[in-house]
């Protein structure tokens, strides 16, 4: 990454998985083929957002933890966006520097769901979608990419 100057270079590099660790469709696939064999819960930032009580509490019976209504509205409200940004102890900005001596990283860019498409050219997100499609297709997890999208499946089932 460091090597990259922009989004579109970033993109070449990222796709082709020339990248630290892999190429991320292998590495979510690898995770995913073993979640049973090594106890495995997969869970999106998008589902957080949509519902963060939800997720705790999917958390909380994942790993077999009962907490009374005011922990779980404890660990909700430390849980949030706005308090892991402002938590230096969630963020990795310094193992950043550390490791590829790359300062002033935004692990915790903004927190908004969908913002890559102010980002993305229409080609990138089509070259994505595209690679995403083939790479990802035989993988059961559901990825959310716009919360209005879960939005109007949940308002299709309400009808």
């Amino acid at each position: 990454m460091e090597n990259s100057r922009n989004l579109e270079e970033y993109m070449q590099i990222f796709l082709s998985g020339n990248v630290a660790g892999s190429l991320v469709f292998d590495h979510v696939k690898g995770w995913y083929t073993h979640q049973n064999e090594f106890n495995i819960l997969f869970l999106c930032y998008e589902e957080m957002i949509q519902d963060l009580r939800g997720a705790v509490l999917k958390i909380c019976k994942f790993i077999g933890k009962e907490l009374s209504s005011q922990e779980v509205d404890k660990v909700v409200e430390m849980s949030t966006f706005k308090n892991m940004k402002a938590d230096p102890r969630a963020t990795i900005a310094k193992t950043y520097e550390e490791c590829y001596g790359l300062k002033k990283i935004a692990h915790l860019r903004k927190g908004t769901v969908g913002d890559w498409k102010n980002i993305m050219t229409v080609s990138q997100s089509e070259r994505f979608d595209n690679i995403f499609q083939a790479q990802m297709k035989d993988i059961g997890l559901k990825f959310i990419w716009d919360l209005k999208e879960i939005q109007s499946t949940q308002h299709g089932k309400l009808q």
